[in-house]
């Protein structure tokens, strides 16, 4: 129960409200307040605050949260790591909602036949780290710059291409941009490569499919990685290629602790997932005329 209530204030120093906390941990936004007031029970100190529609940590909250929290993560992947995977034990992977919708749905049908103790869940690469760090997820699967000092095992599956997506011709590149929310550590390195070619963030989205579909109803041109031109069928004349994309690319990685490797339906799935998203990434399609390289910056559409 103490590790549960010091993992509820962790998270919710980071998300800011009841409501936001509870989404990250799966349980109501009641649960994440008895949480919090069996741990300020025990440890006779009071850790929350209302701040507007937030909450604000007190002095001793932040000072636990700097304490326990840099390990806190690592702990549970420890625990993680003693537990065995049999036959039907769940295999949890942490994904990209883009990269699912563009690359995975399509491979995990027929996958999930032969192994339905599969679940999956969509978050921001950064959770998605945290995660796996954490043992939450087995596996992830996440697009953008990783953090450092991860501590985590890497399979980089392919560098996927960006395109500026409107609803019609550009004689030139634009001087503003649609793009994916620029404080996302994952994303962040764009930020300064649109800056290198004077173009300015008009609006920084939650979601790529948002942007895209702002720009094809003509609010401004977007900046759209190709697994999202491909779940939503953008046709070729809706994106354009400028040269200051060739530097605008989205590693894509298998992310997961050592010792997960070691289980055999662990293992099968990421070098399963690791064969077919780069072969999926090269497959035609209606939307594209110019598939992405594995290893390029190329025009997807």
């Amino acid at each position: 129960m103490l590790l549960e209530g010091v993992e509820t204030l962790l998270v919710l120093a980071k998300e800011g409200t009841m409501s936001r906390a509870g989404s990250r941990l799966y349980i109501s936004q009641s649960a994440v307040s008895k949480r919090i007031a069996r741990l300020e029970k025990r440890l006779g100190k009071k850790l929350i605050v209302p701040d507007g529609r937030h909450i604000k940590l007190t002095p001793d909250a932040q000072a636990l949260v700097a304490q326990v929290g840099p390990g806190f993560n690592e702990l549970k992947g420890r625990i993680f790591e003693q537990q065995s995977v049999r036959d039907n034990t769940p295999i949890t992977m942490a994904c990209s909602e883009t990269l699912v919708s563009g690359y995975l749905a399509p491979f995990m049908g027929k996958y999930l036949k032969t192994d339905p103790y599969i679940v999956l869940s969509t978050h921001h690469t950064p959770v998605i780290v945290e995660r796996v760090q954490s043992g939450d997820a087995t596996l992830g699967f996440c697009a953008g710059h990783m953090p450092g000092q991860h501590g985590l095992q890497l399979i980089h599956l392919m560098n996927e291409p960006f395109t500026v997506v409107y609803d019609r011709h550009l004689a030139e590149p634009p001087s503003a941009l649609l793009t994916n929310d620029l404080s996302n550590p994952a994303n962040a390195y764009q930020a300064g490569l649109l800056q290198q070619a004077g173009i300015k963030p008009l609006m920084e989205m939650d979601s790529y499919t948002a942007a895209a579909k702002l720009a094809l109803a003509g609010t401004a041109p977007a900046l759209v990685p190709f697994s999202v031109v491909q779940t939503l069928a953008i046709p070729p004349e809706n994106c354009q290629h400028f040269a200051f994309l060739d530097d605008l690319i989205r590693p894509i990685y298998l992310c997961y602790r050592q010792h997960s490797y070691r289980a055999e339906r662990v293992r099968t799935l990421i070098e399963t997932i690791a064969d077919f998203v780069p072969r999926a990434a090269l497959q035609p399609s209606a939307s594209t005329s110019s598939p992405p390289s594995d290893e390029s910056a190329s025009a997807p559409c």
